[in-house]
């Protein structure tokens, strides 16, 4: 099996799983993950957030998601318990799909680390 196809299957089996968990039989799209990811990054799972908090959490869990890949480093923890990232290189120009398929494979490796998925 190509790397390829093993990505496209765990990306597939993490889905479902997650959307049997968090949706009612709705297909979670990749928004609706990195969405779960900035909330589980934060650690306040049992609130509301304002609209502005959820572009924050989108933010969060983008850099974590690419921090092992080395364009973000974790910073700091605010007052508020809200993690800061830095910049340590610039995101390369990537078309659409390219930038489809990084967040895929750093989703899948994210929740392979945290053993949600194998």
């Amino acid at each position: 099996m190509t790397r390829d196809e093993k990505l496209k299957e765990r990306w597939e089996a993490l889905v479902v799983k997650l959307s049997d968990r968090f949706s009612e039989g709705e297909a979670l799209d990749l928004d609706s993950i990195i969405y779960l990811i900035g909330v589980q990054e934060l650690g306040q799972l049992h609130r509301t957030f304002k609209k502005d908090e959820k572009v924050h959490l989108m933010h969060i869990a983008i850099c974590r998601l690419l921090e092992p890949y080395g364009y973000y480093e974790f910073d700091y923890i605010d007052e508020h318990g809200w993690p800061h990232y830095k910049v340590k290189e610039e995101l390369p120009h990537l078309k659409a799909g390219e930038q489809s398929i990084l967040m895929k494979k750093a989703i899948v490796n994210y929740f392979i680390e945290t053993e949600f998925i194998s």
